[in-house]
């Protein structure tokens, strides 16, 4: 089964709530956004599973106050249990572009919710 457009629609939320709590500082709602074993890689860093997550996520929020998240580009595929989500990031802070990369996500559906099994910054 395909996509539907509410699970589109939720995983656009997905990727919104991730964004808004790793920019608010909110480490354990961005750590939630993944699967219990969930990985994050970027060339600032690597975590897997929770507490990794949100160990990861407060001393990003640490090193880079005010800086925000901005994704573009989304392209969603898969079914109706997982979806691969390519999407662009524009990392700014204060009008300055900080970094510019682009996010290659697996994600799954688990008790009908939408959760990023990895995340992959290039």
């Amino acid at each position: 089964m395909s996509l539907t457009t509410s699970d589109r629609v939720e995983i656009t939320e997905l990727v919104s709530r991730y964004n808004q709590a790793i920019d608010s500082g909110d480490h354990e709602t961005w750590a939630s956004t993944f699967t219990a074993d969930g990985t994050f890689n970027s060339k600032s860093g690597q975590a897997s599973g929770t507490d990794e997550l949100s160990q990861f996520a407060k001393g990003f929020s640490e090193r880079m106050p005010g800086a925000r998240h901005w994704v573009n580009n989304l392209v969603i595929d898969g079914d109706g249990d997982t979806a691969e989500l390519c999407c662009y990031l524009n990392l700014m802070r204060g009008g300055e572009v900080l970094s510019s990369a682009t996010y290659n996500d697996t994600l799954i559906k688990q008790d009908g919710n939408w959760k990023f099994k990895s995340r992959n910054v290039s």
